[in-house]
């Protein structure tokens, strides 16, 4: 899970998310992510692993459901 860090670091840097806190099951919403956090998230995840995301991606909801989609293109990215 190499994303699971960039979150929490994010998380932590912007909204005072403890990363202990940041765990696969806690809903993003719960954490105070709203839209346009979401969208700041997903520019963060695209800077630093230069991987474009598709605009028509459905948002997730949980951590979980974030680090899943952010390590399924990392892991996409290096074929």
């Amino acid at each position: 899970m190499e994303s699971i860090g960039l979150i929490r670091d994010f998380l932590k840097d912007r909204l005072g998310v403890e990363p202990e806190n940041v765990v696969p099951d806690a809903a993003l919403a719960a954490l105070g992510v709203d839209s346009l956090m979401m969208l700041e998230l997903m520019f963060e995840f695209e800077d630093r692993y230069s991987v474009k995301l598709s605009r028509d991606l459905k948002s997730p909801r949980t951590v979980g459901e974030m680090v899943s989609l952010m390590d399924g293109l990392i892991s996409q990215s290096k074929r």
